[in-house]
């Protein structure tokens, strides 16, 4: 068996060209939708995450706003900062770029977002309609794996699904989203107990617990579908092998050797493409569709502002 890779690409130039085609009809009746991303500090990622959202806004006719601030921000300044752009008219949608800097508290400051402009779907307003299953701004990357489990023709009602993650920005929001579609879910975690036994029996798995790798074969039930969701960096030649066939080392060994590393999610590709029916690649897979998702969030938050349809 050799894995079919869903093409997370393809889809998101879908929901791109959607919401592209939603800002234009705002914003021929007047309304151009805004995003506001905000940026505290100087950490790399986070700077080529938050240049990638503005461009993307930019692309579709958005109002964007890029608001860079240096690590020496108190929480009260970030505050004061969520609470000027909350109370603007021309931003539908507030991205504050985690991590914060460590003396600023994270917590309290995603609070302070106006519910309606949490574009990132972490507010616990956003969190309780979710699990509510009221119609909310949900967390943009297990709206993406929706997606793509969607547009791929792949069934979740009546599945067996495990959830390898907890975290409150995918692991949690995902298992609810595959439980509204009435999937049987599983969440496991660091502290599970014989991961393996539960992951296997899995019709479809979201790897989310940030370790490059981590789910291997054992992990892995024959035609299952597998969906990476880790975005890691690897920069020794002998772990690159371990987790990359014959056909794409050549080209990884190369990136590693041009930039230092090449990334891979918490999924072995290799083995996994070997057992599994469906599979997302890092890079190409599920990333590009959270940047897709969170546009499209952007245009619900303008509508929902607006008291819209």
């Amino acid at each position: 068996m050799s894995a079919l890779l869903l093409d997370g690409t393809k889809i998101a130039a879908e929901i791109k060209t959607e919401v592209g085609a939603e800002a234009k009809a705002l914003i021929n009746a007047g309304v151009r939708p805004g995003l506001a991303a905000v940026l505290v500090g100087n950490d790399p990622a986070s700077e080529v995450y938050v240049r990638s959202k503005v461009r993307a806004c930019e692309a579709l006719g958005f109002f964007s706003e890029h608001i860079v601030r240096p690590d020496t921000l108190t929480t009260a300044d970030v505050l004061a900062l969520v609470e000027e752009l909350n109370a603007r008219d021309d931003v539908d949608g507030i991205l504050v770029q985690l991590p914060l800097p460590k003396a600023v508290d994270a917590r309290t400051v995603l609070l302070s977002i106006d519910p309606q402009k949490d574009v990132d779907g972490l507010h616990p307003v956003s969190v309780g309609n979710l699990s509510a299953n009221h119609p909310t701004l949900v967390a943009c990357t297990p709206a993406g794996v929706m997606e793509i489990l969607r547009r791929s023709n792949i069934p979740v009602a009546g599945k067996e699904a495990v959830v390898v993650g907890r975290s409150d920005i995918v692991g949690k929001p995902m298992a609810m989203l595959l439980l509204h579609q009435n999937a049987t879910v599983t969440i496991c975690h660091s502290r599970t107990r014989n991961l393996p036994e539960i992951t296997s029996k899995a019709d479809i798995i979201v790897a989310a617990i940030g370790r490059p790798g981590f789910i291997r074969a054992e992990h892995i039930g024959e035609g299952s579908t597998v969906i990476d969701v880790g975005i890691n960096n690897v920069s020794d030649p002998a772990a690159a092998r371990e987790l990359f066939g014959e056909d794409e080392i050549g080209k990884r060994l190369a990136t590693i050797e041009k930039r230092g590393f090449t990334l891979v999610g918490d999924v072995n590709p290799k083995e996994a493409i070997e057992k599994a029916a469906n599979f997302t690649p890092v890079p190409g897979g599920i990333g590009l569709l959270t940047v897709a998702m969170l546009m499209k969030n952007t245009i619900a938050a303008a509508k929902i502002r607006r008291k819209l349809d």
